[in-house]
């Protein structure tokens, strides 16, 4: 049975997740802390917006890379990634959404 992530790993999954998309510019980015949530699907959302296609695949992907770099994760589950509007990379106890804005 896999052991569950403590609180201080998902914090420190949420701050390179954040990393991530910086490196690509993305903007309006939030941490949503639901650990005081009963029955919350994950210890943290990290949202963020990106302007157009390309720039959400770029996030996506420095997300993904810069996780691996830094604490050897994989996505559990990635949702999104054919439509362009948004994407969902799920760390299970950390979600990062990334969104088009709309212009």
């Amino acid at each position: 049975m896999a052991k569950k992530k403590t609180a201080v790993n998902s914090e420190k999954l949420s701050e390179v997740i954040v990393k991530g998309m910086q490196e690509k510019k993305a903007t309006d980015i939030v941490i949503i802390d639901l650990r005081k949530i009963s029955n919350a699907v994950a210890d943290f959302f990290v949202i963020c917006s990106g302007n157009s296609d390309k720039q959400l695949d770029a996030i996506s992907d420095s997300i993904d890379e810069t996780v691996y770099k830094t604490l050897k994760e994989n996505p559990w589950h990635v949702e999104g990634k054919n439509n362009k509007e948004w994407m969902l990379l799920d760390y299970a106890n950390v979600v990062a959404h990334v969104f088009r804005k709309d212009l």
